[in-house]
């Protein structure tokens, strides 16, 4: 248990140091992270919704498997461009 506990920390002040030595600055950097979990949460309803009209309508057979990864290919590359980051503010 103590061990958990250290490595919950130490992968806290990792991830700190990280977002905080990236350009931008730390705020910058969290508004990324908060845009790329509600796109992450987005994206995975549509994953929910558009897997289970694919069971409904192929209830057996390769279609549904080859159309759910399908979906999930499409999603994933989906994140890719519309989850990066934006550009900084030139001022």
């Amino acid at each position: 248990m103590r061990g958990f506990l250290i490595g919950l920390v130490f992968l806290m002040v990792v991830v700190l140091s990280v977002l905080s030595i990236r350009p931008g600055g730390f705020r910058h950097q969290l508004r990324n992270v908060a845009r790329r979990l509600k796109l992450a949460l987005i994206l995975s309803g549509a994953y929910l919704v558009g897997s289970t009209a694919i069971r409904l309508a192929f209830p057996n057979g390769g279609g549904g498997e080859v159309a759910m990864i399908a979906l999930a290919a499409a999603l994933a590359i989906a994140f890719l461009v519309i989850g990066q980051d934006r550009p900084l503010d030139q001022r």
